[in-house]
């Protein structure tokens, strides 16, 4: 009897997340479905892992189809890490992480615990895919994700994706019917303008709350995810975790 895939599923939003619950739910139809994501919410926390205090973990219940299931008192990236460690019977065969609530695109690939997941999935020689909704409500509706998450994870159970690279898939916040189709582009160039806004507490004591809003810095370019979710496509851009700027190294042997 031939084995069926292994697909490990995770996310940075939390195990019951509906995101994380709705992405488990199409994976099972691919293969045994393991799922291991954090106990709490970890959105923001990047590549971090924990070094300076333990991991726990807890077997729970909300995916009924997983052959495995856990929650991990760390980060996603820590998921991954005590999944394939520690957990799973063999390597897997995909790496599948969200589905976040709120969008992955440009600048925030670098600080999305979901995508960091994805990453992880990639340096361990793993096929692996990020997805995200550019929703933040708990009560977003992630249906029309369905058909392009099966597309997905078909084409990369068989054609495994190149060494060191995963991929960032982005939703726009539509209904099925609406999504114009697939955009395989590269990330914008934009960034957060941020701002500490100062308060008091009771005491007297001053603290501080990170605000901003998202700037893109080149609107018009058409080739990008910022371009694709503001025009109705799902975004898919290729990401490396290699940060080197391959095009500078031959000027800086230059003047260095």
């Amino acid at each position: 009897m031939e084995q069926r895939p292994l697909i490990l599923v995770t996310n940075d939003d939390g195990i019951s997340a509906p995101g994380i619950l709705h992405l488990s739910s199409i994976a099972q139809k691919f293969g045994d479905v393991f799922v291991i994501a954090p106990d709490k919410p970890q959105s923001g926390m990047g590549h971090a892992i924990t070094i300076n205090s333990t991991l726990r973990l807890q077997k729970t219940k909300y995916h009924s189809w997983a052959v495995g299931e856990y929650s991990c008192s760390g980060t996603p990236v820590d998921c991954v890490k005590m999944a394939i460690n520690k957990l799973l019977p063999r390597k897997p065969d995909l790496i599948v992480s969200g589905i976040n609530h709120g969008s992955n695109s440009s600048i925030n690939v670098i600080y999305s615990g979901t995508m960091s997941a994805a990453i992880e999935g990639s340096l361990e020689g793993t096929s692996s895919v990020g997805f995200s909704l550019s929703d933040f409500s708990i009560d977003a509706d992630f249906t029309a994700t369905t058909l392009f998450i099966e597309r997905i994870i078909t084409s990369c159970l068989k054609t495994e994706l190149p060494k060191g690279m995963c991929l960032n898939v982005n939703f726009p916040k539509l209904k099925a019917d609406e999504i114009n189709g697939v955009k395989i582009c590269r990330q914008a160039r934009a960034n957060w303008v941020e701002e500490f806004e100062e308060r008091q507490d009771p005491y007297g004591r001053a603290y501080y709350w990170l605000t901003g809003k998202f700037v893109n810095f080149e609107p018009e370019a058409t080739d990008t995810d910022e371009w694709a979710l503001q025009n109705g496509y799902v975004s898919i851009v290729p990401v490396m975790h290699d940060l080197t700027a391959h095009q500078y190294i031959n000027h800086l042997k230059n003047i260095l």
